[in-house]
């Protein structure tokens, strides 16, 4: 009993003295940017993307409801490549 109360106010000192390191970023470094849809309209989150050094326009994603996507042409179209294969929509990995 003694030892988790000890335990117990070790960590109550440590989470009051415990400062989390903030960053500090530019907000100019993000003022040309614009938010755009690159992936597909139904394809959902994704849980699993995969992509090459060798083919770099080519990538691939797994969303969780709705299998996996291919772009050759760097995310402008996207196209299913499980439809019809997996038993299964979501996919957590590739």
């Amino acid at each position: 009993m003694k030892k988790s109360a000890s335990l117990l106010a070790l960590l109550a000192v440590s989470l009051i003295s415990f400062e989390p390191m903030a960053q500090t970023i530019d907000p100019k470094l993000f003022g040309a940017m614009k938010w755009r849809l690159v992936g597909p309209a139904r394809g959902g989150r994704a849980l699993a993307v995969a992509g090459s050094v060798q083919r770099p326009s080519e990538f691939y994603f797994g969303a969780t409801g709705g299998g996996v996507w291919k772009t050759a042409d760097a995310g402008k179209t996207w196209l299913p490549v499980s439809d019809g294969f997996f038993g299964t929509g979501s996919v957590g990995a590739l």
